[in-house]
């Protein structure tokens, strides 16, 4: 399931009008609606949440939330308004905070207990925006202010108000008729421009990009590219440090570099620092992310600390240019992940050393004992693939090159029977690793048929009582801050909903229903239509009659009339000897004309149902006909003919030459 949150500015910037007549908020609820047509092209689109924030107040701001559905959704949608202010910086803070709401309830982020990348919940929010100055109610700021203070609890574990796997995505509506330059290429990404520049530097710091669109169709071509970086995965810092500096690509001439090279070599050192994504797989069958190991924490977790420091949205991962042996046991298991296309990925691929690979570690991951002890030991490494196209981040167990000999030792040498000395260098190797790495061990050796006792009970406590009774009370406080949330969201909707109907006035109809004998009706005309001027001659007569459109249902007959009784009939006999299973009933057809228009781009719930199509060309059983040679007979008898049974009889030919006889020769 992929969380899709759309911030919709609603400043009173975005009622300017377009070249088309259209202004930029309509433009924005169109683009809405396309993205997420784009979205349902794919299958896994079905279990997909949405969720919409406006540039209000808080919590006026959130329309729609975790408990409304995609109905609600698309109406909240269409009866948005340009009212307000910019502050833009507010309305994303209110987006994270509400996609934290049961993060810290689920134990998704594990605090203290290492970072897992198979445990993810993948959301993107899609900032839609006219790209104006950010105002308050006191100035105009010229920069983004983004709230680092929330009033979640748990909310000081983190640094960031967003975690590893949210990303901003930045849509900035720059059409013609509107302020600023619009021969911008078309989906390229922001310029510097003040408010540009802020937006897609938090597009950047987050993991996502920002989008510059001065048409309708650079806004479908940057609408198409967020739906395919829509992806289950997780975003990561990777530096260069420690090692030798590595070599240079190799240096290719220009006809080489035409036939083997679409993209241009690396120039600058942009490669030794980068934040980029790691793709996570998931199990086909369940359609849920995998893994085994995690990423070890920024600190040694001791039963002495009494709280815990806060961790980094993006952990920070440091891999070393000294090239070694990648490693990998038989039967251990190993997390693969796919990093995104990147200057590091480009500069790994330049050099052309699938057989090698540089070792990644986490600062202060390590118990502090040595000169290396605040770089910390590898737990997994870089590697290209053997066909040279991606970059694949293995993650082993905590100090890997230490354990894979002795679980070697143990295999090949000890025949599965620890002798002492073995058992000391386990018990140093599992002293210097952090004590969240227990379980999965267990996991791996009961895998590999490995003896689980090995692996002592006592090691499992990592973390204090203070702050295990601190993580459980904020877990409760979480999930009581969620209801809360949720029922302001219901009411504030409710009051909003009671608040759009409009009085309406009755024009009373007279002097035709006289002459026709019928009760007057009346006719309700909005508000706004009404001057005050026709407000005094609303008591007027009017010519006007008024009739009830009901649809013509013939599923109980109790409810036709006598009148209609004939026609009704006629077409209840054709509806109940329908036959043809090509064609679909009239009942069904009289449905499809009538649905509402606010209901008609509603294409979410017909997916959910889960409707298999047929196969194009499905194969046809062959049914055996009476006579058919490629039928085999049940008893497996041979039939053969009569006169192969006599020669079987009379035995093989005599091989002798027989002399020929003439007639009447003795």
């Amino acid at each position: 399931m992929v969380i899709l949150v759309f911030v919709v500015d609603t400043s009173a910037s975005m009622n300017q009008r377009t070249s088309l007549g259209t202004t930029l908020l309509d433009v924005a609820k169109n683009a809405v609606e396309t993205f997420i047509k784009i979205r349902q092209r794919d299958q896994s689109s079905r279990n997909d949440r949405y969720m919409l924030v406006t540039l209000d107040e808080p919590p006026a701001s959130i329309k729609a939330g975790w408990r409304e559905n995609q109905a609600i959704f698309m109406n909240e949608l269409r009866n948005l308004q340009a009212t307000g202010l910019s502050k833009l910086g507010t309305a994303l803070k209110e987006s994270f905070d509400l996609l934290n709401l049961y993060r810290l309830h689920s134990g998704i982020d594990s605090y203290g207990m290492g970072r897992n990348p198979f445990f993810l919940d993948p959301a993107m929010v899609i900032c839609i925006t006219d790209g104006g100055r950010f105002s308050t109610q006191a100035e105009v700021e010229e920069e983004l202010h983004l709230p680092m203070h929330s009033n979640l609890p748990g909310s000081e574990l983190t640094k960031e108000p967003f975690r590893w796997d949210q990303r901003l995505f930045g849509l900035i509506l720059r059409m013609a008729g509107c302020r600023g330059n619009s021969q911008a290429k078309p989906g390229m990404p922001a310029s510097s421009v003040t408010t540009e520049s802020a937006i897609g530097a938090m597009c950047e710091v987050t993991g996502g990009k920002c989008y510059k669109c001065s048409s309708s169709k650079s806004l479908n071509q940057a609408l198409e590219s967020v739906a395919q970086k829509v992806q289950f995965g997780i975003v990561v810092n990777f530096e260069k440090i420690g090692g030798p500096e590595a070599p240079p690509p190799p240096v290719m001439s220009d006809s080489e570099y035409n036939v083997h090279r679409t993209t241009p070599p690396v120039m600058s050192d942009t490669w030794t620092s980068c934040c980029r994504m790691i793709y996570v797989k998931t199990n086909p069958k369940l359609n849920t992310p995998v893994g085994f190991w995690p990423i070890p924490e920024s600190f040694w977790p001791d039963l002495s600390l009494a709280t815990l420091p806060s961790r980094d949205s993006h952990p920070s991962v440091y891999f070393s240019c000294v090239d070694t042996e990648p490693l990998v046991l038989d039967n251990l298991p190993f997390d693969k992940y796919e990093l995104e296309p990147s200057p590091l990925t480009q500069y790994i691929l330049e050099r052309k050393s699938p057989s090698s690979c540089w070792q990644t570690f986490i600062c202060n991951s390590g118990r502090r004992n040595g000169e290396n002890s605040q770089l910390g030991a590898p737990f997994g490494y870089l590697k290209a693939s053997s066909n040279l196209l991606t970059v694949n981040l293995f993650i082993m167990p905590y100090n890997y090159p230490t354990l894979f000999p002795l679980i070697d030792e143990l295999v090949k040498v000890h025949k599965m029977k620890p002798v002492p000395r073995w058992k000391q260098a386990f018990e140093a190797y599992l002293d210097a690793t952090p004590c969240y790495y227990a379980g999965p061990l267990r996991n791996a050796f009961k895998r590999m048929g490995l003896p689980i006792s090995l692996i002592p009970d006592h090691i499992d406590g990592s973390l204090s009582a203070t702050i295990l009774n601190y993580l459980k009370k904020i877990k409760q406080q979480g999930k009581i801050e969620a209801e809360r949330m949720v029922v302001l969201v219901t009411q504030n909707l409710s009051r909003e909903n009671v608040g759009r109907v409009q009085p309406r006035y009755a024009i009373n109809v007279v002097y035709l229903s006289k002459l026709f004998k019928k009760k007057p009706k009346r006719r309700e005309i909005p508000q706004r239509y009404i001057s005050s001027e026709t407000e005094k001659r609303l008591s007027w007569s009017c010519a006007v009659l008024v009739y009830n459109l009901t649809s013509k249902s013939y599923k109980n007959p109790f409810d036709i009339t006598r009148k209609e009784l004939l026609d009704q009939l006629s077409r209840m006999r054709i509806n109940f000897f329908h036959m043809a299973a090509t064609s679909t009933r009239l009942q069904d057809e009289d449905n499809r004309h009538t649905v509402a228009i606010a209901d008609m781009g509603n294409y979410q719930e017909v997916l959910r149902q889960g409707n298999q199509l047929r196969e194009l060309d499905p194969g046809q059983n062959r049914v055996h006909m009476f006579g058919n040679p490629f039928k085999l007979a049940k008893d497996q008898r041979v039939m053969v003919d009569e006169a192969d049974v006599n020669e079987a009889m009379a035995g093989p030919p005599s091989r002798k030459r027989q002399n020929d006889s003439r007639p009447g020769s003795p």
